[in-house]
This record gives structure tokens, sequence and C-alpha cells, in this order.
């Protein structure tokens, strides 16, 4: 730069002094000058004529001044012409010059990703318009001013499972919209808010849910062209290690992707609604925060293979340890509540103790405090837990297994009982006393479900 910069500042040649026409016509042409130094390579386009050591202005205008008469006006004009052209040149290679590098901070090259990216995005791009944000609106009615107003409620993340409109979710997604209490309220009506990836908003019905397993099915009425159900995968054969990724609207952030690996197979995390077990569950460490739930869980292929449920953090915001149900498991029970609006699944009818209370017993097994004479367990004679008259605590029947397999705590129980359909008779082995007993037991569906 400061090369050219002395281009621009470099006088020009000197004026020559006056002679006789008579003298110049003696005068033997003047030779050129020797070259100057070369400039450095840097500023060697932009270097102007070199003059002689003289006052001589440069070769070409002399020629033709003492060729033609009379002609040192045009001389001089044609020398300041041809420095001006020169100058004007080195200055159009400045501007570009500058231009050019300028543009290098301003037009940027095409972005090339690598095959990992390329394969992300697609994903991404292809599974977005399947995951809907789910909203939840209490319409309230003031007990004073009679003013009717949607308060939200809650929040979280869904995806269309087929082109009926039926829109897969967790059930403590739309739970928080019924539990509802306020003195000076009035809640006349529970609404669901489905909005689809191009911003068009539904409302939606509930179709049916699962409390035990924490699934929901809701329904929109929408145009078959918008709906784009989800690829469903297979839960089954997953490997840790393998990467996944996950789709949802964590903190209303509608459509934030989040990639990971399975971290974890076969979990088990409780019911927010129930406190019954979930066994299978896949752990993950794709950031998973408030907002995601109901949201799926893609292997890189694109495939449902779970839905986020649940994290397992201290301070409610991701900490790498989030868990989703996997596929097989949703599956089932999406069909039943699309075919039936519920899930019919086989209870004992019985209340057990904690875990930790059999435990400090010295005693393996579930130890049963309740069985209604209505229940199934009742009718087949399993006796509960109670006092003598003198306040003593006698304690029940402890099944021990199920159909030969062995339960140690209350989640082998439901692992053996999610295997069971309604009307099966399973062998329940029990410890009564000192000794064991085998008694057979018709399962029966829960009361509400019935």
């Amino acid at each position: 730069m400061a090369a050219a910069t002395a281009c621009f500042l470099s006088p020009s040649p000197p004026p020559r002094p006056r002679h006789s026409r008579s003298h110049l016509a003696r005068a033997a042409p003047a030779k050129p000058a020797s070259a100057a130094p070369a400039l450095a390579p840097a500023s060697r386009s932009l270097a102007l004529p070199s003059t002689s050591t003289s006052t001589s202005p440069w070769p070409w205008p002399r020629r033709v001044r003492d060729l033609v008469p009379g002609a040192e006006a045009g001389a001089r004009l044609l020398s300041s012409a041809a420095g001006s052209l020169v100058v004007a040149l080195a200055s159009a290679a400045l501007i570009l010059g500058d231009a050019g590098a300028a543009s290098a901070f301003v037009v940027a090259t095409p972005r090339k990703l690598q095959a990992d990216e390329l394969a992300t995005v697609r994903l991404f791009q292809e599974n977005t318009p399947s995951v809907v944000y789910i909203t939840n609106l209490a319409v309230r009615q003031d007990a004073f001013t009679l003013d009717v107003l949607e308060v939200p409620q809650g929040s979280g993340s869904g995806f269309v499972w087929d082109k009926t409109g039926h829109i897969v979710t967790n059930f403590h997604v739309i739970r928080g919209a019924s539990d509802l209490s306020c003195q000076s309220e009035v809640t006349r009506l529970v609404l669901h808010r489905v909005t689809l990836a191009d911003q068009s908003v539904y409302e939606a019905q509930v179709v049916g849910f699962d409390q035990d397993k924490d699934v929901a099915v809701l329904r929109i009425k929408a145009p078959k062209d918008k709906l784009r159900p989800i690829p469903v995968g297979v839960s089954a054969d997953l490997l840790v290690g393998q990467k996944v990724y996950a789709i949802g609207n964590p903190f209303g952030l509608d459509h934030t992707l989040t990639t990971g690996v399975i971290s974890g197979l076969r979990r088990e995390i409780s019911s927010a609604a129930t406190g019954r077990p979930i066994q299978d569950v896949i752990q993950t460490d794709a950031a998973i925060n408030p907002g995601n739930s109901g949201g799926p869980l893609l292997d890189s292929s694109g495939n449902l293979i779970g839905v986020n449920t649940a994290i397992y953090s201290p301070s409610g915001a991701s900490s790498g340890v989030g868990f989703s149900i996997p596929v097989d498991t949703v599956g089932g029970i999406v069909d039943q509540l699309i075919k039936f609006g519920k899930v019919t699944r086989p209870i004992l009818g019985i209340k057990f103790a904690p875990d930790q209370s059999v435990e400090q017993l010295g005693l393996s097994g579930v130890l049963v405090l309740d069985a209604p004479p209505n229940g199934p367990a009742g009718k087949a004679g399993l006796q509960a837990t109670k006092r003598d008259g003198y306040g003593r605590l006698i304690l029940g029947d402890i099944i021990t297994s199920v159909n030969g397999t062995k339960v140690t705590n209350g989640s082998d129980l439901y692992r053996i009982l999610d295997q069971c359909k309604v009307g099966e008779t399973v062998t329940v082995e029990v410890l009564r006393g000192d000794h064991k007993e085998k008694i057979p037991v018709v399962l029966e569906p829960k009361p509400d479900e019935s």
C-alpha cells in the first residue's frame, strides 16, 4: 500500500528550460536515460515511466517536439496526458484490488458440509413437518366480572401418527390443564391447541390416554395434505452408542433439534401420574428440556424409536440424562387408544407395601396390604395385612412368583402383568406364614376402564 500511495504522490516531470529554436535544431537528440532501479515486486505493475537524471522530459514528447517545429505546447500536453493515464490506471488497479479484498468478506463461497452434517440436515428437514406444538388453554370465567379468559396451562411437543389427524404425546403434557382450582374463578372448558409446522393452528380433542405409560392421543381436523405421519421404526434392536436425534419445542422454541447417543437401555422410570413403573426405557444424552416432552426420538435413518418423556435433573433443565418410552411400547398403546379410546390392562386388584418396607423385614417379594373382596385377588382368596384384637400387625400374603417367574419387588410384578391379558388365569405363589401356597387368579381390567 505504501508503494501504491507513492505512485499517487510522485511529482510530474520538471519543466524544460526554454531555448531558442535554432539551438534546438542544432542539438542532437538526447538518448533515453538508463532505467531506474526496479521497484519492489508488489509495486512493479504500478511504476511510472522512469525519467532521465537530467532535466529533460520523457523521450517520446521530446522526439515529437524535435520533429514537429512549434509543437512544444503539444509535447507538454502529451507528456501530461501520458502521466495522467498511468496514474489513472494505477488508481483503477488500487480500487479494484481493494474491492476484491472487501468482497472476500461480503461474498462467501458456497458452504460445503460434511457427509454427516448433510445427513443431519436432511433428517431434520424431512421430519420437522411431522412434529407439532401443543398448548393447553383453560377457558375461565371470572366469578365477579364474568369476563371469559383463556389462560395457558402448559405446553409440550407431539407428532403426527397418521393421515386421519391423530397426534401422539405424553399424558402429563395434557394432564396439567385439567388440574385447575381457584376460588375466584370458574373453569368452564379446557382446550388443547395443536400448531403444525406451517404455523396453522387446530383445536384438538382427546381420544384417550394411558396414565401408567404416560401416553396420550389427540385428534385434529386438518387437511390430509398438511399431515405428514412420522415414519415408525423398531426399538427392540437398539444398541448403546448409536446416534439419536430429538426434535421438540423446549421452552416454547418451536422445532429445535438436539443430537446425542443412546447411553443406556432397559432403564426403568415411574409414571408421573400413577407411579407405576415404565420398563425398557431408552436413556439418551441428547438435550431434553421442559417442552420436549411428547416429542419424537429418531434414529439416524429418521425413524421413530421413542417418545421423549422425562429427564433426570436436580435443576429441572437438561443434565445429559434423558428418557424416552420405546416405540414398541408406544405402538401397542396408541393402537388400543385409537380403536377403543382406552387401554385394557390387567390387574391383580391389590395394594402392596413399598419395597423398602419389605426389605426392612428381611423378606423378598410383594407384601399384600389390601385385597378388596370384589377384586381378582380377593375373589381368589389372597390375604391382606391386618391387625388382631390386641393391635398387633399380622402380615398378609407375600407374593414370591407369578406363573413361575420370580417376583422380588413391585416392578417385577408389573412387568409380568404387562405381558398378560385380561381374563387370563395366572398362578400366584405366596408366602403365607411359614409355608408357600399356589393360588390361581383370574385377571380383570381396571375398574375405571371396564
